[in-house]
């Protein structure tokens, strides 16, 4: 029996290699990417079987001259809908959380901080429950706007209003007052400052944050459900859960994998491009911590 003042082999060797949590990361990755690199693998397959495999082909792609995505028109539309609402949205939210978030900055006061909160809820609050919320007002209060489009882009804005306003205050924050003081003690007006200085500090965070909002509404399913009005207004998410019910063939694997290959394109494109605007950055704060290891 080991002595009670003895420590054991854990606490000797604390950071010896976690072999159980290790085996938990690896079952968890296998349990959540297995089925969709299944469901990825037949949209390749050659048959209408989505559990036997028949052969590779890209008949579900666009060979096949009916069922295809790129020839069905309930698919086409679907695909190019969820673009058009993914771009719409990222132009129309990108700017304004921008604003919000350097109008919030500069401004003082407990109706700054009411609003400020007031971002936060809504980045925190469940989207079915804003979603719901935006049905009522639509179908109620805001008869001018009918479901559909129009709906859903006004609904998806004020959902991702938040992501950018919240990543673009942290940039902010990190940059500070300096370089537009001093480019107004330089001469520069407020307006010019904020143009030539502020804005192209905030570069990296405007992009991140159009990145992350284009990504989310491609994936988004909940408001754009419950804003649609008829089929020609049914993004991919929508088409794929109402096709997956009924005659699923492939080519819903198809449209999927077009989903989540446009998702996975935008994200690591977005990376690259936020790593060669920081690239700057990185280097001046890797040369002032080789002077400070050198002092």
């Amino acid at each position: 029996m080991r002595p009670w003042g003895r420590p054991g082999r854990w606490l000797a060797d604390p950071w010896r290699r976690p072999r159980l949590l290790e085996a938990f990361v690896w079952a968890y990755l296998a349990w959540t990417i297995l089925p969709v690199t299944i469901a990825v693998w037949f949209s390749f397959n050659a048959g209408r079987s989505r559990s036997s495999w028949q052969g590779f082909s890209l008949r579900w792609y666009w060979q096949d001259p009916v069922l295809s995505v790129w020839h069905d028109p309930d698919l086409h539309d679907a695909l190019l809908h969820s673009l058009r609402l993914a771009a719409l949205t990222t132009l129309i939210a990108v700017p304004l959380g921008v604003a919000f978030a350097i109008g919030l900055d500069r401004w003082r006061g407990r109706i700054a901080g009411s609003f400020n909160f007031q971002m936060l809820l809504s980045f925190v609050m469940p989207e079915i429950l804003l979603a719901v919320a935006l049905l009522f007002l639509v179908t109620n209060l805001l008869k001018l706007v009918q479901l559909g489009t129009v709906a859903q882009l006004l609904g998806l804005v004020t959902f991702q209003l938040s992501y950018p306003a919240i990543i673009c205050r942290a940039r902010l924050l990190s940059i500070g007052k300096e370089y537009e003081e001093a480019a107004m003690d330089l001469g520069a007006s407020p307006l010019r400052a904020l143009r030539h200085v502020l804005l192209r500090l905030l570069a990296p965070a405007i992009f991140a944050s159009a990145v992350l909002v284009f990504a989310d509404v491609i994936d988004d399913f909940v408001i754009v459900r419950y804003l649609s009005a008829d089929a020609a207004s049914e993004p991919m998410s929508v088409k794929i859960y109402n096709s997956a019910r009924s005659s699923p063939t492939p080519a819903l694997n198809a449209l999927a994998t077009i989903m989540l290959a446009s998702s996975l394109l935008t994200v690591g494109l977005g990376a690259l491009v936020y790593r060669r605007l920081t690239r700057g950055e990185r280097r001046g704060q890797s040369a002032v911590e080789e002077l400070a290891a050198q002092v």
